[in-house]
């Protein structure tokens, strides 16, 4: 991990700011979703990528019954089903 060098303030509700050159190089847009992972004593944030509930393959992805299915898991389940 390296450091950005770039420190922010929580305001009275506990947000932060994101810097534009931070959301511009890890390509996150408004409205884009941020997971929050913590390790140990750190807080780590990683821009949301929906993936497959079976295998986390976030490429090719299609919901089944609001959940999300790639299509390499809705072949094996079909062969599977049969």
């Amino acid at each position: 991990m390296k450091s950005t060098g770039i420190v922010r303030k929580l305001d009275e509700l506990g947000r932060i700011v994101l810097p534009i050159e931070i959301r511009k190089s890890m390509d996150i847009k408004d409205k884009d979703g941020v997971e929050i992972f913590v390790d140990d004593n750190k807080i780590i944030l990683k821009k949301y990528q929906p993936s497959c509930i079976f295998c986390g393959n976030a490429d090719n992805v299609t919901y089944f019954k609001e959940k999300l299915v790639c299509m390499d898991c809705v072949e094996i389940l079909k062969h599977a089903m049969k």
